[in-house]
């Protein structure tokens, strides 16, 4: 055990009376402050107003916080929700899920299109883009926090996670930012040095397919988190990606059948 890697870092940057400052609020921070220069950019570099960055970015903030807590609530303790729904409110206990907040950004996305005369499929092509970065930069977090962590592992890079146990395991939410900023850098290559842009709904297609298929890989290395998947051989995320794959998969195809751009 003494070759492993024993990860005992505290969750607080800093606190102040009751004022507590933590990385995983700051990996959002950060995340959604890269986002709205990036999506400038974008903006700027088709000659449109920066300006509505910022209204976006407040619809897409709310987007996510509010669908990555309503996914957890109701995709993985749905009866406990239910029976106590003023809990749901209660954020600061933790109980966040990336597919809710993937689900409440294109929702977001869409009713921000509806209220600006935006077409839907031009705009959330673009902030696919920018939510991998905003992903692995939440699971930076989530592995700061000591959370949601691998099965157990003798690899060189197995990590001990004492607030779970003394076994050494995959730092899989470090396999999974990783995974998501390599996803990242491949969107954004193909936004700025291919035509993928001109077919509106491809780079969506492409950003879910991609990340959700890593994300069901990846499943297979997490500790499952909740009573009710211990006999399962698939976990709620391996579940919940499925759909995401598939519609990635058919804007890929549909995209890719067109005879020219739409």
């Amino acid at each position: 055990m003494d070759n492993f890697l024993v990860w005992q870092i505290s969750p607080e940057i800093f606190s102040i009376g009751f004022l507590k400052v933590r990385w995983y609020s700051m990996m959002f921070v950060i995340g959604f402050i890269a986002s709205y220069y990036i999506m400038r950019r974008m903006f700027r570099a088709e000659g449109l107003n920066e300006e509505k960055v910022s209204s976006l970015l407040t619809y897409v903030i709310l987007g996510t916080i509010i669908g990555a807590r309503l996914g957890y609530c109701l995709f993985y303790q749905p009866e406990h929700y239910l029976a106590n729904p003023l809990e749901i409110l209660k954020t600061w206990k933790g109980g966040l899920a990336s597919h809710g907040g993937f689900t409440g950004v294109a929702i977001a996305i869409f009713i921000y299109c509806r209220r600006h005369k935006i077409k839907f499929l031009w705009l959330i092509d673009r902030a696919s883009v920018v939510a991998l970065l905003i992903a692995g930069l939440i699971r930076i977090g989530n592995f700061i926090n000591g959370e949601i962590v691998g099965t157990p592992s003798q690899l060189p890079w197995a990590i001990i996670f004492p607030n779970v146990d003394k076994v050494p395991r995959h730092p899989v939410v470090l396999y999974e930012s990783i995974t998501y900023f390599l996803i990242f850098a491949l969107l954004s290559i193909l936004f700025w040095r291919t035509s993928i842009r001109q077919h509106p709904g491809r780079l969506w297609g492409v950003a879910l397919a991609v990340s959700f298929g890593a994300r069901f890989i990846l499943e297979f290395f997490k500790k499952k988190q909740f009573a009710f998947e211990h006999d399962l051989i698939l976990n709620m995320g391996h579940v919940l990606s499925v759909p995401f794959v598939s519609l990635g998969l058919f804007l890929i195809f549909i995209t890719s059948s067109s005879k020219r751009p739409s």
